[in-house]
């Protein structure tokens, strides 16, 4: 756990083993804190930052020893990009490359400042989170399952930074937005770790005892328990039908956050909760299978966000929503051709049973309506026709309503979640129609993400509604941010957060 701080303090005064400052593209002298510590040398950082052809490209990294001409073991330069396109989410990456460079050096501990500030329009504040999320996001590996060899490098981690800064006025706000950031960064890295973890010890069970965890005392939350029978009494039948195949019981959890002051609304945020998807019947070929421990995103991200709430303390009432299913083929499977009945009534035809996520989703869905929220959220890793669409770090957006959509979209964009939004075009809702029941589970290879989200828009009773496809960015297996290594992503835990916070 690396240990976060904001000092008021000139760095040229302080010791530690690698003193990070800043410099944008093209600019130069170094200034600010920079620039008293070149000139403290002497101006040997300019000399070697030229000699290096150092540019300032965002995340580009120089390094050198002081050799003992400075308190800090080791300097490095650490390009801040383009000054006109610098934004809180550059902040963020800013913060991940330091921390990754850093453990590179072998530094322990480890000194720099605000970036960019007097440049961006943001406070104190909001460039403090931002650096404290990319450092502690950054940090992130999972390595539950590695050997003792991996314990002994673990022993060469960053396990401290601090933040100088030499004003007094910022002080305070400055180690406010460190406190959201750690807030924040921890319910991302609990939705990665359920993520990270094998589908044989991640069940529909211990999902839901991870939930269940949640309801502590005095935490705000509460927990209702849906398991089979229940479910069964619900008319949960579609979800069910998708878990016969497994030896593992479907389960659904309803956590519950009352805030303690005036409840300005009532939001449900419902998961797709697959532990592992097989495809079922339709069994997907050997590669198709090797992530899918990853199918179960969306509610992890629904428990990662209900972690911070008590500490983020909204003024709305959440709900947060999943059935935990496994998708797996035997004797009692489900089959491509059978009918079954959602919660609400609607009779599906399941055509292949590898689309099963928005089958479960039908009844999380209906459940949510019953309760009359004033907005729907879904997240799934629903399609891989959304990757195809929007690649992998773009999450796909889908509503009926015109205000939620636009405050989503400002909400990915404030916590650095890629979101773009798809049309839910009515006319494609004759690709879902079923000769045999009311809706069918697929409709072709042809805007296969918006299909599905028509399919969803079935079960939300005109309440304004949200989908949010994940597919691409909750599982990383290509790492093009310096925040986000290989694996879980969270996505979605802080873009919920700070939805949830504009209320």
């Amino acid at each position: 756990m690396i240990d976060i701080s904001i000092k008021q303090a000139s760095v040229v005064d302080q010791s530690c083993d690698l003193l990070v400052l800043h410099l944008f593209q093209g600019e130069k002298p170094l200034e600010g804190a920079g620039g008293a510590m070149d000139k403290e040398l002497g101006g040997l950082i300019s000399q070697l930052l030229k000699q290096d052809q150092f540019e300032g490209k965002l995340g580009e990294w120089f390094i050198f020893s002081t050799l003992g001409k400075a308190k800090a073991q080791k300097i490095a330069v650490i390009g801040l990009g383009d000054r006109t396109k610098f934004d809180l989410d550059a902040v963020r990456k800013i913060g991940a490359h330091i921390i990754r460079h850093g453990r590179d050096a072998k530094a322990k501990s480890v000194m720099t400042v605000l970036p960019g500030m007097g440049v961006v329009d943001f406070s104190t504040r909001e460039v403090a989170e931002a650096l404290a999320e990319g450092l502690r996001l950054g940090a992130y590996r999972f390595h539950a399952y590695k050997g003792k060899s991996f314990q002994e490098k673990e022993k060469l981690d960053v396990k401290q930074v601090i933040v100088c800064e030499r004003e007094r006025g910022k002080i305070a706000p400055a180690e406010r937005g460190l406190v959201e950031a750690r807030i924040l960064a921890d319910a991302t890295i609990l939705a990665r770790d359920l993520v990270n973890t094998p589908s044989m010890e991640m069940t529909p069970k211990k999902l839901a005892e991870v939930a269940q965890s949640l309801a502590k005392r005095g935490s705000g939350i509460s927990i209702k328990i849906l398991d089979a029978a229940k479910m069964e009494k619900l008319g949960m039948r579609a979800a069910l039908a998708v878990g016969k195949g497994s030896q593992h019981a479907p389960v659904g959890m309803h956590l519950i956050y009352r805030p303690k002051g005036k409840i300005k609304k009532k939001i449900a945020v419902i998961g797709k909760a697959v532990t592992f998807d097989s495809g079922g019947l339709s069994l997907k070929p050997a590669d198709g299978m090797m992530t899918m421990k990853c199918d179960m995103a969306g509610a992890a991200a629904v428990i990662g966000l209900f972690q911070a709430l008590p500490d983020l303390a909204p003024n709305v009432e959440v709900h947060g929503i999943f059935l935990a299913v496994e998708n797996m083929p035997s004797g009692t499977a489900y089959r491509p051709g059978d009918v079954v009945k959602a919660m609400n009534g609607t009779m599906i035809e399941v055509l292949n049973t590898d689309a099963e996520g928005r089958v479960t989703l039908a009844d999380a869905l209906s459940y949510a309506a019953t309760l009359k929220p004033d907005v729907m959220i879904d997240l799934a890793t629903l399609t891989g026709a959304c990757v195809v669409a929007l690649g992998e770090d773009i999450s796909g957006l889908m509503s009926n309503d015109r205000k939620l959509a636009e405050r989503l979209l400002l909400a990915a964009k404030q916590s650095g979640e890629g979101l773009w939004e798809l049309p839910l075009f009515e006319p494609y809702q004759e690709l879902i129609k079923s000769k045999v029941g009311d809706i069918k589970n697929i409709g072709g290879r042809s805007a296969g993400a918006i299909t599905a989200g028509l399919f969803l828009s079935h079960f939300v009773n005109k309440i304004p509604w949200a989908h949010l496809d994940i597919a691409g960015p909750a599982y990383i297996e290509k790492e093009t941010r310096p925040d986000v290594p290989y694996g879980g992503s969270g996505s979605g835990v802080r873009l919920l957060a700070r939805y949830l916070q504009g209320f």
